[in-house]
This record gives C-alpha cells, structure tokens and sequence, in this order.
C-alpha cells in the first residue's frame, strides 16, 4: 500500500550566525528554537567556533564569498519570512550581510559585539560597520554592554535603555529592543523602543549563571514570532516570555554553566495530554479505592502541573472537584487546564522553592487525616496566615526537605504533594489507609 503524503508548510527562518560546537548558541541555538517555535530554519554559515561550556578553543571565520554564497543559496529556493544575524566575526562579513539586508523580511539583528564576561569581541572597524547593518533591522536586540558600543548611552536603568533603544531608531531600525539581563537588579527590565512607542517587560531575575546561548535564543524566537505574522510588540513579548522560562529551566550538561532550555515551550506544550491523564489517573485510583475519608464534608481536588508550568493555565485540575456520590467519590466534572481552583495557585508557588512538584491534592484538614500524616514518606508542615506564596514559603521554611503535605490552618485545608502522579497517589491512599484503619 502507497500511502498519501501530507506535506506542511511551516514559515521559513534564515539564520545568519557562526557555530557552536558546544550546542548552547550560535546556529545550533537558532535552529532549535526556530524549528521549536513551529518554523523551518536555515542557515549561512559565518564562522566555526570550536568551544565548549567551559570556553572557546578556537574560532575560524569563513571567507565573506561563502556566506555570501549560502545566503544566495537560501533566498533562491525558499520562500524566507524571516532573518535574524548572530556573530558576523568581521568588517567583511557585516559588510557582506548588510549588501542583501535590504532585500531580507523581518530581520532582526543580535549585535554579538561583548560577551557575558564583558570582553569586546569586534575591532572598532567592525563595530561601526554595524551602523549600516543596523539600519535596516526590523528589530534590534543588544544587551547593555552592546548598546553603549553602538550609541555611547551607558545603559544602567530603564531610562538609559530608552535613550539607546531611541538612539537606534534613530539609526534606521525599525524597533530596538534594549535588554536587561547585563544590569544590576532583582528583575530584568527590557524595553522595546520603536519612532511611536516605548514597552518594557519586567520579570524576575533567575539565579543561574547558565544562560549560554541567552540573546541567540531570544532573537530567533523574536524572528520566528515575526516569521508566523505577529506585530513586534506581540513578537518580542513572547520571545522575552519564552526566554524566561527557557534560562530558568535550563540544561545542566557539560562541567560549565550550562545553556538556557531551547526548547522549553515546545516539550512544555507536548506533556499537557500526559498530564491531564496523570490527573485522571490519580482520580480514578481514589475512586476505585472508594477514598471517602477524604471528602466527609467538603471537596475534594487534585492537579497537576506541566513539567515547565509557569501559570495556572498551564495546571490541570478537576473542574468543580471531587465530591460524595451514593457510589462513592467522583469527579463532579472533567479535568482541563486553567480551572480556577487555589491547589493550581499552591503549586506553582511550591515549584518556586522546589521545581520538581508538579501534583497535588487538596481536601479538607480532618483530625483523622493531620494524624496520620506521621505515616507518610516524608516531611509535614502546618502553616496558618498570609497569602498563598507566604503561606508556602512558610511551609518550606519548616521543613529541611520538601514537604510531602502541608496543613493549611488558614483554609482549614490539607495539601499532599509529589513530584510525580503515582507518588501522590500512594501518599495519599498511605493516608486513607490509616485513617481507615
């Protein structure tokens, strides 16, 4: 039997980079981001790095013929909807790129002027040669120190980034997007400046030195999000959104510091089915065990949360909970993701102190079930006032590793957590078990 084929169309993605052999930035980074992000990369060739997490043992830059020659390549059968420019080594090579950078869709030009370590990594000719190349961009992307090479602004606050990013408009680019990672703070402030508007984009900074590969990954998200048809700001939003989930979730392989999480968003999105199953699991098996200890009065629920959730949309839980029936306990409704419910709001402020949580029960704090919490694998805290992130961090704060339950007097609710679906399960049937004993 010939089966018939069914060929996609994804927006296609040129990269314009050297490349890593350590495969935490440069071409390799782009092209898993792009391909992650639902685009098809391809790529010229600038230079070939030979490094590692731990550093770069050699660099060998290509002759500015060849790239040349790779871009023509990639123009003359694909249909590009999107550019982005990483390290261009030399004088010759930005002069090169910048020849065709007329003719190129949304490019987006990463600067790669400084590294994370401050050391300059362009000669003074190189550097002004980024004007031209500069001008053509539709979005800009240095980082701190990049910025004050190109416009003098010593960027050390959202004000300062905002004079450089309109220092760059004023160049020709289209939009600049001045980025805060390189500045002192508790949060990182990017601020994206165009001739009409000024947006920042504020989160909290993650406390990591693996971010290897950080401004390759954010620019080619911002190229791919261009690529599918959003505007810049939508764009670049959701670039900075995946870059930091990406740096916080990060890779930890190699002896060095490791590289931020390519791709995060597209593994985070493929284990939704599996975690609303997991759910369901831990649901049925309570059900089947006829837990009625757990709900004499009240309901009760159980979550769980993707492998990378960061937001309650991204927590599944039974819709309206689990409750009594006359056979037994049951699901009221089904289970989905972004169900309004408290036990979504204390996971993720459990995964701030340990990642690794990801399911949860919650049900009512009767006397029989907070005495048989000593029979658990683990440790137990109670907590009383405050808010659902005090309350947690409270919790943690008592107990020397993470806690297997939490007694919260505020709610007069018991929590159970796990890492993984059948470790909450057998927690919690641990605790049926005694109180029915």
């Amino acid at each position: 039997m010939t089966r018939e084929a069914a060929p996609v169309t994804p927006p296609v993605v040129l990269s314009i980079a050297g490349s890593d052999s350590g495969g935490g930035a440069g071409i390799q980074a782009d092209t898993k981001t792009i391909e992650a992000g639902g685009a098809f990369a391809t790529t010229a060739i600038t230079g070939v790095t030979a490094q590692n997490t731990q550093g770069v043992r050699d660099v060998t830059t290509l002759d500015p013929g060849t790239v040349g020659a790779q871009i023509d390549a990639v123009v003359e059968d694909f249909d590009v909807a999107a550019v982005k420019t990483g390290m261009l080594s030399t004088t010759a090579v930005v002069e090169t790129v910048t020849e065709y950078a007329a003719s190129l869709p949304a490019l987006v030009v990463d600067p790669v002027m400084v590294a994370a370590s401050g050391d300059r990594l362009l000669d003074p000719a190189a550097e002004a040669a980024y004007e031209d190349l500069i001008a053509e961009a539709a979005v800009v992307t240095p980082n701190a120190d990049e910025a004050e090479v190109l416009t003098d602004i010593e960027v050390t606050d959202a004000d300062a980034a905002r004079r450089a990013g309109e220092a760059l408009v004023a160049m020709g680019a289209d939009a600049a997007l001045v980025k805060g990672g390189h500045v002192p703070g508790d949060a990182v402030v990017d601020t994206l400046v165009t001739d009409e508007t000024v947006h920042t984009y504020r989160h909290d900074r993650i406390d990591t030195t693996a971010t290897h590969g950080s401004g390759c990954t954010l620019s080619s998200a911002v190229a791919t999000r261009l690529a599918h048809g959003d505007d810049t700001e939508t764009a670049v939003g959701e670039g900075i959104a995946l870059l930091a989930r990406a740096v916080r979730y990060n890779v930890d392989v190699g002896e060095g510091a490791g590289a931020v999480h390519h791709t995060v968003e597209s593994r985070n999105e493929a284990a939704r089915n599996e975690t609303v199953e997991a759910v369901e699991a831990v649901v049925a098996g309570l059900s089947d065990a006829n837990a009625t200890a757990l709900v004499p009065h009240g309901i009760a629920n159980v979550a769980g949360a993707t492998p990378y959730a960061e937001s309650p949309a991204e927590v599944a839980a039974v819709e309206g909970g689990i409750g009594l029936t006359r056979d037994g306990i049951r699901s009221n409704r089904g289970v989905r993701f972004g169900v309004p419910t408290p036990l979504a709001e204390t996971i993720l402020a459990c995964r701030e102190h340990d990642p690794a949580i990801r399911f949860a029960l919650s049900c009512t704090a009767t006397s029989p079930l907070v005495d048989a919490l000593g029979t658990l694998d683990g440790a137990t805290a109670t907590v009383e006032n405050g808010e659902t992130e005090a309350r947690v961090q409270a919790a943690f704060a008592d107990c020397e590793t993470t806690p297997a339950a939490i007694v919260d007097r505020h709610d007069d609710r018991l929590v159970v957590l796990a890492p993984e679906a059948t470790q909450l399960l057998e927690r919690v049937q641990t605790l049926v078990a005694s109180v029915e004993a």
